[in-house]
């Protein structure tokens, strides 16, 4: 086979519409553009939100809520994804480095889901109750920096 053997399925390609080309041709004429104003004219474009003059969906519905500048957001990883590492020291640079978080540098959040069978020694961000509470009783440490 080769590539100037290749030819469209029957169908598939349709004829371009030749616009502006006598009354006779259905878009002769405007070439289906209508008459008068911007649609009209050469360079003109469309945008997606643009909803022909009417009131924009954004100022028609109601605002509602705040955001919160203050808010941490944390990459959160779980017990039993640090208990498959099988490492004793366990900090931002190890997780980021596994692939478990994006980056070493953002907060981290250790969450409790899991079991650990291993003694680990856990540095991140923040811990959940359950997270501190199974590191500790498997003889590990949780220490947030």
């Amino acid at each position: 086979m080769k590539l100037s053997s290749l030819t469209p399925v029957p169908g598939s390609i349709k004829n371009r519409k030749r616009v502006g080309r006598g009354h006779g041709s259905g878009l002769g004429k405007s070439a289906g553009r209508g008459d008068k104003g911007a649609g009209q004219r050469s360079g003109f474009k469309r945008r997606p939100w643009f909803e022909g003059g009417q009131m924009s969906l954004a100022r028609r519905l109601p605002k509602r809520g705040f955001t919160n500048l203050f808010k941490k957001e944390f990459q959160v990883v779980n017990l039993d994804a640090i208990d498959t590492l099988g490492l004793v020291t366990i900090n931002p640079q190890v997780l980021a480095k596994h692939g478990l978080v994006r980056s070493a540098l953002k907060p981290i959040k250790i969450l409790g889901d899991g079991e650990l069978k291993t003694k680990l020694n856990v540095t991140a961000t923040a811990f959940s109750n359950s997270a501190k509470e199974k590191i500790e009783k498997a003889g590990g440490t949780a220490t947030e920096e």
